[in-house]
């Protein structure tokens, strides 16, 4: 047996450490130049199965997914089996797919395109049962021919997960399979570790792929390629150098009808233990032995073994004004829209160093950035006038945003007489670049990566059950929550919990554009 038919054989036991490790690294791409581009297909035909096909994100993100990594040539054959509580046709989810495709897609089809991707959609109303879809199964498998595996997209709330695993079951449909699991994995411990239990009584957890989808971004990895190819930066990545660190994810959206999952789940469920602390995790984590799913994975998890329990009164929650009223929500809801908090990393690299975390809804900008606060330097020789320091830190920062950026802020001086200093900054977008029509969008990546069967940016059933266990003393007695306008960077208060800092959001500067050509 090769290393690429073992990596594929999801239910082979007979083999050693050695052999897993070697099989990882034969299908772990690293950087996008090491990913798969077309014609350079090395993963087996996969029927896909998704669940809560004709849901929003679905809608907004799946389909368009999926459609891409069809028609690019990067998957050697794929058919795509929708299910949901509609009761719809073959004819009638392909209309779906292509209007959503065409209405909110990243990436629109040719009708060349359209026309090559539509065969390959099929629809299984959840209420046939499980026959109903082991036969369309069975039926996509023949046609693909041999060697097929098994993908199954569980995009469906978190209590509908174990109906699914229950219908996977009793149609025998586990074989040659995996999983991807949508966010948020349980609500607290208690529920993440049975969640976990009830997963691994059914799959084995090289089967499972819990997915954080701001780490299939291109500027989420590149942190990584920061940090440990240039000896620029990682002598510099610790508290010796670094004063603190800001992620700071504000959303301008609403709930966008979500208030039957966003009520019960809150800012901190939803987005700061499924994004922002795996985000957390890339900054802060120790060099890993190897650029592999494993060595990775356990670099993060020491980040999560190391955070100190999240206290109440290092956190800010907010509610945004009108979020009462909104359909489907408590009158009296105490369901934080917004949450900002201190974060503490105890270990030699980062004690001393906070961690400013926020997020929330209906606020004043949609952005996604990492800002890396570096310590100032001695100003003793500078006049008092020459505008040293007036200007804040430098910083490193990332824009998690699609089009990915990279800014590095320093001070230097103003042309002309005298000593005056201005902030200036380095630039850089992947958008500038020649290699701009390679990356992949977060989704088509990491179901890429599943495909693959490679578990890098995904999630563990240790990391997350960490998180949620230092969430305890927050979820047992949050603060109160505060309101804060619509179209606000959120309540006053956050203020205070970053001082003597300043949250960098709003940006007094801009990112330049790309300019002509």
């Amino acid at each position: 047996m090769d290393d690429t038919s073992l990596a594929n054989d999801t239910d082979n036991d007979d083999v050693t450490p050695e052999e897993r490790l070697r099989a990882a690294q034969t299908i772990a791409y690293p950087s996008p130049a090491a990913r798969p581009r077309k014609n350079q297909v090395d993963c087996p035909p996969f029927v896909v199965v998704l669940f809560g096909a004709t849901g929003d994100l679905a809608r907004r993100k799946l389909l368009c997914g999926l459609a891409y990594l069809a028609v690019s040539n990067l998957t050697s054959g794929m058919r795509i089996i929708g299910t949901s509580l509609d009761d719809l046709t073959d004819d009638q989810f392909r209309a779906f797919a292509r209007e959503s495709i065409e209405s909110v897609g990243a990436r629109k089809l040719t009708d060349a395109q359209w026309a090559e991707f539509a065969p390959l959609l099929s629809y299984v109303a959840q209420s046939a049962g499980p026959a109903a879809l082991a036969a369309r199964v069975a039926k996509e498998e023949k046609e693909l021919g041999p060697g097929v595996q098994r993908l199954y997209y569980l995009s469906v709330p978190p209590k509908a997960a174990s109906a699914v695993i229950t219908l996977l079951k009793e149609a025998k449909l586990i074989d040659r399979s995996r999983v991807i699991m949508e966010k948020p994995f349980g609500q607290d411990l208690e529920s993440a570790i049975a969640l976990n239990a009830e997963l691994h009584q059914t799959f084995k957890e090289r089967q499972i792929f819990r997915i954080d989808h701001f780490l299939g971004k291109e500027a989420a990895q590149n942190i990584l390629a920061f940090r440990f190819a240039n000896g620029l930066f990682e002598p510099i990545w610790s508290r010796n150098f670094i004063d603190h660190v800001q992620i700071d994810i504000p959303e301008s959206l609403g709930l966008d009808a979500r208030a039957a999952f966003y009520e019960p789940t809150g800012a901190y469920k939803d987005m700061v233990v499924t994004h922002l602390f795996q985000v957390m995790a890339f900054v802060a984590m120790e060099p890993p032995t190897a650029l592999e799913p494993r060595a990775i994975s356990e670099e993060k998890n020491k980040v999560f073994r190391s955070l100190e329990p999240i206290q109440p009164e290092d956190v800010v929650r907010g509610q945004y004004i009108g979020y009462r009223d909104e359909h489907g929500v408590n009158p009296e809801s105490d369901t934080e829209t917004f949450i900002a908090l201190r974060a503490r990393i105890d270990n030699w690299r980062w004690a001393g160093v906070p961690f400013y975390l926020r997020t929330g809804k209906k606020l004043a900008e949609g952005q996604r950035i990492i800002s890396i606060a570096f310590k100032e330097a001695p100003k003793s020789m500078f006049p008092a006038n020459s505008g040293i320091g007036a200007q804040g830190p430098d910083h490193l920062t990332f824009d998690l945003a699609d089009e990915s950026k990279v800014s590095l802020s320093f001070y230097g001086k103003r042309p002309g007489p005298g000593m005056r200093l201005d902030k200036l900054s380095m630039q850089f977008s992947t958008e500038e670049t020649s290699r701009a029509g390679d990356v992949l969008e977060a989704y088509e990546r990491l179901i890429l990566d599943a495909l693959h069967g490679d578990h890098t940016l995904f999630t563990t059933a240790d990391g997350i059950e960490s998180l949620w266990e230092r969430s305890i003393p927050l979820l047992d007695n949050p603060p109160p929550v505060k309101s804060y306008p619509a179209g606000s960077w959120g309540p006053n208060s956050i203020h205070q919990l970053i001082a003597p800092h300043a949250w960098r959001l709003p940006f007094e500067r801009v990112w330049r554009g790309k300019k002509p050509t």
